[in-house]
């Protein structure tokens, strides 16, 4: 299961440099590569607005 990033995320790019894969692109908001996500988590942790959750 992979994670996923909500409105909420500010773009500030905290995540990118978390993802060991880099399956995190930017944009208005930030949009993880759910095929590339190894679901380690890592991205979650460093975001401020906690806008990264697993997929439901």
């Amino acid at each position: 299961m992979a994670y996923v990033i909500h409105d909420t995320c500010i773009a500030c790019g905290t995540c990118i440099g978390e993802c060991p894969v880099s399956a995190i692109s930017e944009g208005d908001i930030y949009v993880i590569d759910a095929d590339a996500c190894i679901d380690c988590g890592s991205c979650a942790g460093a975001c401020p607005t906690g806008a990264i959750e697993p997929e439901a």
